[in-house]
């Protein structure tokens, strides 16, 4: 796996994202390895026209945070959105990481760890969940392959 130095990652809390998952992985590993499984498939349907390999993890919130939640445990949140929808990010006992800010641009995010998200709301949606498993599927495949 290719080591990234510092001031190539963008997201919110690189700094920290530093725990460990069972394969020893850290959020940044898992960074490096879903910005090659990250695609127009995985991305939210009404944001599709605008993704992009340069802007990679637009519409990946969700379904990202989701799945990181299931290897790290922890809860997710969402930051409401002037749409009326939330972007979503990671907290594993006070490691705040937020692997999909970078669709933002330099937009400052406030990550209060107010409104808890919740999988069985989110994935009531079909398109949802279908994205998140076949993101899923693609990670484990990835991680297969190392």
């Amino acid at each position: 796996m290719e080591n990234k130095t510092a001031d190539k990652y963008g997201f919110y809390g690189w700094q920290n994202a530093c725990i460990k998952d069972e394969r020893g992985l850290t959020p940044r590993d898992y960074y490096d390895i879903l910005s090659d499984v990250w695609c127009a498939e995985t991305c939210a349907p009404r944001m599709r026209a605008d993704w992009s390999k340069e802007n990679k993890t637009l519409g990946q919130c969700s379904i990202t945070a989701f799945l990181m939640q299931d290897i790290y445990g922890g809860k997710v949140y969402g930051i409401p959105l002037h749409d009326g929808g939330y972007h979503l990010y990671n907290n594993v006992n006070g490691c705040v990481f937020d692997l999909t800010s970078e669709q933002f641009g330099g937009v400052k995010l406030k990550y209060d760890n107010e409104n808890e998200q919740f999988r069985e709301i989110h994935f009531q949606k079909e398109e949802k969940r279908l994205r998140y498993e076949h993101l899923r599927a693609e990670l484990m495949k990835a991680l297969e392959d190392k």
